[in-house]
């Protein structure tokens, strides 16, 4: 599994400036696990640039996927990319509110994506990778 703890390791630290592990990663930023959440709801890396392209914001999602320096994304603009109900729904189980929903989004999902595509490219098999990430954070979270 050294991809997938290399990829929550890289996250966790990109996020909170420390970290190397999966085992760091659990219970840890529920922004990273919205995120997650937010690809796999949303049909992966693809569907989410999809989504973005659609709303005239694809140039911001790009430049997460590729080597480049990573565009930020506003709060507002995430919530009319995702709508108000996705993100309620997300907040709602995460406890939080859809604007704060919307503010940890506009910060984690960057960086999930830009950790996500090593080389400026989507790996195969990276919904699986969701998966898999998802299921250790939400392990790792008490119920």
């Amino acid at each position: 599994m050294g991809l997938l703890d290399g990829l929550l390791g890289s996250v966790m630290g990109g996020m909170m400036g420390g970290g190397s592990s999966a085992q760091g990663a659990q219970g840890g930023n529920p922004m990273i696990q919205m995120a997650l959440q937010m690809l796999q709801q949303n049909g992966g890396i693809e569907g989410l640039l999809a989504k973005f392209q659609q709303a005239g914001m694809g140039q911001q999602a790009q430049s997460w996927i590729g080597t480049g320096q990573n565009m930020p994304i506003s709060a507002d603009a995430l919530s009319q990319i995702f709508g108000h109900g996705q993100l309620s729904e997300i907040a709602q189980q995460m406890g939080i509110s859809p604007d704060e929903a919307a503010g940890g989004l506009s910060q984690a999902l960057p960086h999930v994506v830009d950790q996500m595509t090593p080389g400026g490219e989507i790996p195969d098999g990276h919904n699986d990778l969701v998966a898999q990430a998802l299921a250790i954070l939400q392990k790792g979270r008490p119920a």
